[in-house]
């Protein structure tokens, strides 16, 4: 069994030979800590700086893909695509979300104004017009009567041409077409 040590002795230890014996080791074992450090560092830092430039080139693309979109003549045939860029209906991993979505409604689908005059927002029926959301605005519409919902079509098709604002605007004028007179 060990023996016992005595105040003085453990005193003595706690003192000096523990922080002695630290410092050393300390000075032993410190290149070998730093190089192990530096070696994980590094390396989550190379992974974390691939990851960020994908992100960067990945968002840049769909930001120029968007822009592309949006910028492009509504009218005639559709522009080849960038060289860089291969066709998605081409490539079989191509994401749904690199394919553009016509959002605006061709002219054919909404008809052009009866008196083919446009109603300034500040004009329509539902106060500030131009600064709601589309939820907003459907809203809105049961309480117009067909006059006002045909000033609302016109004024979407003129401007943002909104497709849920103009479906419903269509429901509610087909409706008040069929309800009896």
């Amino acid at each position: 069994m060990a023996e016992a040590k005595s105040p003085r002795d453990r005193l003595l230890e706690l003192t000096v030979f523990a922080p002695a014996g630290l410092a050393l080791t300390l000075v032993e074992e410190f290149p070998k800590l730093v190089d192990k450090g530096r070696h994980r560092v590094e390396g989550q830092v190379h992974t974390a700086r691939l990851v960020g430039q994908f992100a960067v080139q990945l968002g840049r693309r769909r930001v120029t893909e968007t822009l592309d979109h949006f910028m492009a003549p509504a009218p005639g045939p559709a522009p080849a695509p960038p060289p860089h860029q291969v066709p998605t209906d081409q490539h079989p991993s191509a994401s749904v979300w690199a394919r553009p979505v016509d959002l605006a409604p061709s002219p054919a689908d909404v008809p052009a104004p009866a008196n083919g005059v446009v109603t300034p927002a500040e004009a329509l029926a539902i106060p500030g017009y131009d600064s709601l959301s589309a939820s907003q605005v459907v809203q809105r519409l049961d309480g117009l009567s067909a006059a006002e919902l045909e000033e609302v079509r016109a004024h979407e098709h003129a401007h943002r041409q909104r497709r849920t604002i103009l479906h419903r605007v269509d429901q509610l004028l087909a409706a008040d077409g069929d309800a009896p007179a």
